[in-house]
């Protein structure tokens, strides 16, 4: 892998053309194992039930994940200001430290007393936070990011399973402790993360035809973060509500699986089985959209999918009981639904944004934002049911919160599309004035 990755970027250097395809396999390819990686430090420990275990009054897998997420969304409010104004040069040397702090404190997890051991696991989701940022500056303003970046996003949806299988294979095959079973595969995870890391710095720079078809990437400082904001506000606000909405849904399901479905009646591999199906659906529907030119069409085609999508998870939710769905196809159908918006917003969608209004802007700003503000509903849900509700029906609760979710979602996104498409209009109306002014001055110009 070193060795194809220093050829590639000497023949880079050297002038010679790379094939796209080429380029998608190596950067794509890159970019989803990298990320996969990351779950492999972060989301193993969700496989674990901790049963009858208790940590400071609370059920001990709630307490895990509450300390867990309380880092991760420390490190996605520092993030906002830190991966806007992230250099480069710097990018390395932050995966290699993260990946490093995070699998320290999968140690000091295992080695820990319990119940003190939990609090080791904020450092996990702090040095973590980041990492999908900083990452995806990687791939970002090219003519081929859309699939770049939909490759790398379904990773979400594929890492996921094969973290709480491998999670799954570890207790149940290897026979491993609940308590060293995440030290073990950050393990293995975090060198082949420092490579993979180290091989995405030698992908080459965007050339004159990615700036000219996506626009320039540029790191933004905390004034002109703010004018961009106040810019598409109303939009924002939509999507940033519906985000929050769809991580606490996504999160709720990652994380308490266990407790919402019975996992006795599934092999420990169905979970990286089903995902990996929906990843492909997903992968298709991205690669699709990478080819259409117009970037408003691309983004109401989103926000269209999206909305069928929650619909769908609505209507499952509010009649889960009249369809009484096979287990196996309620996680496909739940994990499609959730992941067509959550992954678009995560992915194509701000990029795309970004060229369709010539921004200068970049694209970690917007993935930082709606995750910090994401993941700070997750954990104010968790801390609700664990303060207010201890006793939950998690199965019941959680169909409600999709019915809900799934028609507040809906809501959301068709006023965004009409958002999208006047203020095109209003673009388009704008630069056919320009146009017309500067044809009108070049009539009056004298004839040399």
């Amino acid at each position: 892998m070193k060795q194809m990755a220093n050829m590639m970027h000497n023949a880079h250097r050297a002038g010679t053309a790379m094939p796209d395809w080429l380029f998608v396999i190596w950067a794509g390819g890159t970019a989803l194992v990298s990320y996969s990686l990351v779950y492999a430090l972060r989301k193993p420990f969700t496989a674990a039930e901790f049963e009858g275990m208790q940590a400071f009054g609370m059920d001990y897998k709630i307490a895990v994940s509450i300390i867990q997420l309380i880092g991760y969304v420390c490190a996605k409010m520092l993030g906002i200001k830190f991966i806007s104004e992230l250099r480069p040069e710097n990018r390395l040397r932050f995966i290699i430290g993260s990946a490093a702090l995070s699998e320290a404190s999968l140690l000091a997890f295992a080695l820990m007393p319990v119940p003190a051991n939990i609090f080791a696991l904020f450092f996990n989701g702090l040095s973590l936070g980041c990492m999908w940022g900083v990452l995806f500056c990687f791939l970002e303003g090219r003519r081929t990011t859309d699939i770049l970046a939909s490759i790398m996003g379904v990773s979400m949806a594929l890492s996921s399973g094969v973290a709480k299988s491998l999670g799954l294979y570890a207790l149940q095959s290897l026979h491993v402790g609940e308590m060293w079973m995440p030290a073990l595969i950050g393990a293995v995870a975090f060198p082949l993360l420092c490579l993979t890391g180290w091989m995405m710095t030698r992908l080459p720079k965007p050339d004159a035809a990615d700036v000219a078809a996506r626009s320039e990437r540029v790191t933004l400082n905390g004034r002109q973060r703010w004018q961009l904001f106040r810019r598409f506000m109303p939009m924002l606000l939509l999507l940033f509500t519906a985000n929050l909405l769809l991580t606490v849904q996504r999160d709720i399901k990652e994380d308490f699986i266990v407790c919402i479905i019975d996992v006795s009646t599934v092999p420990s591999w169905a979970f990286a089985y089903l995902d990996g199906i929906a990843t492909v659906v997903l992968l298709a529907m991205f690669a699709i959209l990478s080819a259409v030119g117009s970037h408003l069409r691309v983004l109401c085609t989103l926000l269209g999918v999206s909305t069928a999508g929650m619909a769908l998870l609505g209507f499952i939710g509010a009649y889960q009981t009249q369809l009484a769905l096979p287990t196996t196809l309620w996680l496909f159908l739940q994990t499609l639904c959730i992941d067509i918006a959550y992954l678009s917003f995560q992915t194509i969608f701000f990029e795309r944004f970004i060229a369709c209004f010539k921004l200068h802007a970049n694209v970690g700003f917007f993935i930082i934002t709606i995750d910090f503000i994401g993941y700070l509903g997750t954990l104010g849900i968790l801390l609700f049911k664990e303060l207010g509700a201890p006793n939950i029906d998690w199965p019941l609760f959680y169909n409600e919160m999709s019915t809900w979710v799934g028609v507040a979602c809906c809501i959301m996104f068709v006023c965004s599309v009409a958002y999208l498409m006047q203020a095109g209009r209003t673009r388009r109306e704008a630069e056919d004035g320009k146009m017309a002014g500067r044809q009108a001055i070049s009539g009056f110009m004298p004839a040399n």
